[in-house]
């Protein structure tokens, strides 16, 4: 028996072996995902530092 685990988008139950589209359950949530990757949604906070005026 294949052990399962919940699908990173949608939270539905997956599994790896044998799933074309690991991580993921379905290729519409694969799909989503990635567009999501396009679309700059993942992002990971940063401290700038500050900006400074030369003149």
């Amino acid at each position: 028996m294949s052990k399962t685990f919940p699908c990173p988008r949608c939270g539905e139950p997956s599994t790896w072996e044998g799933n074309e589209f690991r991580p993921f359950c379905s290729e519409r949530c694969k799909l989503i995902d990635l567009g999501a990757w396009a679309n700059g949604d993942y992002t990971l906070p940063t401290e700038d530092a500050p900006q400074t005026e030369d003149s």
